[in-house]
């Protein structure tokens, strides 16, 4: 008996702070900007990645030509064409690849770094 009051109380309170048919919910709204790029080629995918990945920046760009077709490359293209096959950065494929997946999927994009305060 008691929790039917709670749910019904719950109930009232709900619809009289919150009606339904109001348009008087305020979106969240942020004064900066966001700091992506507008059009990203591979350089600034590369350069968004970081971790030294930037370094195949010019091989990529003659291999693939444009970020769409870097974006459904796979590890063996990548591998081919000698990206990541030094022991010592041995992770830059699985970077760029993962990078791509999330890119494609729209959870990622490349930041734009913010400029620098002068003091």
């Amino acid at each position: 008996m008691a929790f039917r009051q709670t749910v019904s109380l719950h109930r009232t309170l709900t619809s009289l702070l919150l009606p339904s048919n109001s348009t008087t919910f305020v979106a969240n709204y942020s004064s900066k900007s966001n700091l992506y790029h507008v059009k990203v080629g591979i350089p600034e995918f590369l350069n968004g990645i970081g971790n030294g990945v930037e370094m195949y920046a010019e091989k990529l760009e003659t291999e693939f030509g444009d970020l769409q077709n870097l974006l459904v490359a796979r590890s063996m293209k990548l591998k081919k064409i000698n990206i990541g096959g030094d022991p010592k950065v041995c992770k830059h494929r699985k970077l760029i690849l993962k990078y791509a997946h999330k890119y494609r999927l729209g959870l990622w994009r490349p930041r734009v770094e913010p400029p620098k305060a002068n003091k």
